[in-house]
């Protein structure tokens, strides 16, 4: 199996013998506790043998006519080995479930690990549904396996072949009769596991796709109410539920086989021996105390026999999940930093660099440029040119699919993940608020830094002030909600944390960049969701406080590109434009368009919000109905808007 499944991005499944693997190392990683808990199940099943044997031993006492007193006293053996083996098994329970918690927990450990040492654009291909249920419903199905399932197994194939073995000890005929009886049970559990695999994957794939499809609806679903795109969304989901529907009926197909047969087949072994057995005894050939023994062991055969069919059946959905759990070790990894390139200084170089998406056509096409230290360079153009993406690369999210983009001589993709971070450091709308307190979020950029520090990095972003408001400062709880609507700093969330509105987070994550202090710091929509005047002083705040960095800013306002020292113009992929905002707009190309298009607009819209017919400043504020720049917001009728919602299309 490939590393990756090229054609759809997914993360890939580990292969049966990678999965034998694993399960030997995570043994071997607790051999004393397996061992111990193989010398317990093995007690408990020596212990289990004595009942039947005994048994027999009174039939022929009995028959003999030898009186009370050996009855008695076997009677009273039977009793003991009884209760030895209720203990002994509950020991070797209890030993097993510790065994399969403590193996739980590394599975646990190594999954969040391999999960945190992903590069980005490999979660972003595979979608967040898959890496989800692999961490959840993957991992939880293991670990009822490792804590019930594994155990029980155990202890049922100890006691099975003990008790089958107890059979060829009475009569080594009676025993070939029985395990020829067990044929069909052979044969369906071959059809089983010949099929079993393949449809559990399948499952649990089909499980995949449609939690990454309900996460992906979810989380966009104002770009799927504003492009209409409901039907689209919805017939997808029912495509992906359909398929899942499909795969889970394939599994219960194949169990609603397999069980019925071996239920029937549990008669057989029992049957064989008490007619062989029978005629046997009438030959004089056997006791009647032995044949009983030996029905007997078949019979209480039956019982862990079924235990383990149940429990291999339950591997092989628990084995998919584990193999798919397993799989995050076989998916590309970021650099280690002794392997990784180290850049000699902070120049950026872009050659030649081209780029496609898997499913689309190619985006940017020969794009040269070369970004010098301390210089503030700002990307302008259309939606849909190519800025985004070329951050992206810039950033090493993604590697170039021709071409190259350097730091310092070093490839960007290339670089370690803390080489990386204290590089360049992309910053976009799109932020989270982790649950804990206000230091704990900033404390993930720089572990070691003082309260002055902090501080310092939330004033430079203008959030020092409503920081100070909530009840703790610094030691504020936040709870849910960071990042979504309507949090305005009060109480709320589930435990009582302090919620934080789209304004809010995006200024926390601005501040955690100016504690991690990269030397270039690239801004993609980075304030998009501040009201304008704030976002202007935190864009001059970021500037005072990242003098001597590089500053790369995908300008969707262009006062942006006007404070910049050069300007980079993007059209349909290519480079089209470069240089300081003076010299395009005289240049009188795309930039000058743009730029007279903005400034015209905004003088418009300001004179409707300035003098209109409803006060000082016009019905809905200072700059008109519905924006900054008027009826729409800052970039046309549907760009993004001063309340910090995506509109379809829009000057940038």
């Amino acid at each position: 199996m490939t590393v990756t499944d090229g054609a759809s991005g997914r993360l890939p499944v580990a292969e049966a013998a990678d999965v034998r693997r694993a399960a030997a190392r995570l043994v071997r990683a607790d051999g004393r506790a397996f061992v111990a808990v193989l010398a317990l199940n093995v007690l408990a099943a020596a212990a289990g043998l004595a009942g039947p044997w005994l048994l027999g031993r009174i039939i022929d006492e009995v028959r003999t006519g030898h009186g009370t007193g050996p009855v008695d006293r076997l009677a009273a053996a039977i009793l003991a080995c009884a209760a030895a083996q209720l203990l002994l098994a509950r020991w070797a329970r209890y030993a097993g479930h510790r065994f399969g918690e403590r193996t739980l927990a590394r599975v646990r450990e190594e999954f969040v690990g391999r999960a945190l040492a992903l590069p980005a654009s490999v979660v972003e291909r595979a979608g967040t549904g898959d890496l989800t249920t692999r961490g959840t419903a993957d991992v939880a199905a293991v670990g009822t396996t490792l804590r019930d399932a594994g155990p029980e197994l155990l202890v049922c194939t100890v006691q099975a072949l003990f008790t089958l073995g107890a059979v060829f000890v009475i009569d080594p005929l009676l025993g070939a009769v029985g395990v020829l009886a067990l044929t069909p049970i052979w044969f369906a559990l071959r059809w089983y596991l010949r099929r079993a695999r393949a449809a559990y994957l399948a499952e649990g794939a089909a499980t995949s796709e449609v939690a990454e499809i309900i996460a992906a609806t979810a989380s966009g679903a104002r770009t799927v109410e504003a492009f209409r795109l409901r039907e689209r969304r919805t017939a997808a989901a029912l495509d992906a539920l359909e398929t899942s529907r499909r795969t889970r009926f394939r599994t219960l197909y194949l169990r609603t086989v397999f069980f019925p047969v071996v239920e029937v087949s549990y008669a057989l072994p029992v049957a064989g021996v008490l007619l062989l057995g029978g005629a046997l005894h009438a030959r004089g050939a056997m006791s009647l105390g032995a044949v009983v023994a030996a029905a007997l062991y078949l019979r209480q055969f039956t019982e862990p026999l079924d235990q383990i069919l149940i429990r291999v059946e339950q591997l092989q959905s628990s084995g998919a999940s584990f193999a798919r759990v397993e799989g995050l070790a076989r998916a590309p990894r970021a650099e280690a930093d002794g392997a990784a390139p180290v850049p000699a200084d902070d120049r950026i170089d872009v050659t030649g660099v081209r780029y496609s998406y898997e499913r689309g056509g190619e985006v940017l096409r020969g794009v040269d440029l070369t970004v010098r230290p301390g210089e503030r360079l700002a990307v302008v153009g259309p939606s849909g040119a190519g800025k985004t993406t070329l951050s992206r690369l810039l950033a090493g999210v993604d590697a170039p699919s021709a071409g190259t983009v350097t730091v310092g001589g070093a490839p960007v993709a290339d670089l370690a993940p803390e080489t990386l971070r204290r590089q360049v450091v992309l910053v976009t709308q799109e932020h989270h608020v982790f649950l804990g307190t206000v230091r704990d979020n900033l404390l993930i950029a720089e572990p070691a830094a003082a309260d002055e520090e902090l501080w310092a990095a939330l004033a430079a972003v203008g959030a020092a002030d409503w920081v100070r408001e909530l009840p703790g400062g610094l030691d504020a709880a936040l709870g849910e909600g960071g990042g979504g609507s309507g949090g305005d700093g009060g109480s709320g969330g589930d435990g009582g944390g302090c919620r934080t509105d789209g304004s809010q987070a995006q200024q926390l994550a601005l501040a955690r960049v100016v504690l991690a202090d990269p030397h270039t710091l690239i801004l993609d929509e980075a304030t998009a969701l501040l009201d304008p005047t704030t976002a202007r002083h935190t864009e001059r705040a970021l500037a005072a406080v990242l003098k001597g960095r590089t500053v790369i800013a995908i300008a969707h306002r262009l006062h942006t590109a006007h404070d910049a020292d050069r300007v980079a113009v993007m059209e349909d992929g290519r480079l089209t434009e470069l240089g300081t905002h003076e010299a395009l707009v005289t240049a009188d190309g795309p930039y000058a368009a743009l730029w007279r298009t903005w400034h015209g607009e905004d003088g418009d819209h300001k004179e409707r919000g300035n003098h209109g017919n409803h006060g000082e400043h016009g019905e809905h504020g200072e700059h008109g109905e519905h924006g900054e720049h008027g009826e729409h917001g800052e970039h046309g009728e549907h760009g993004k808007s001063a309340d910090g919602h995506d509109r379809s299309r829009g000057l940038p």
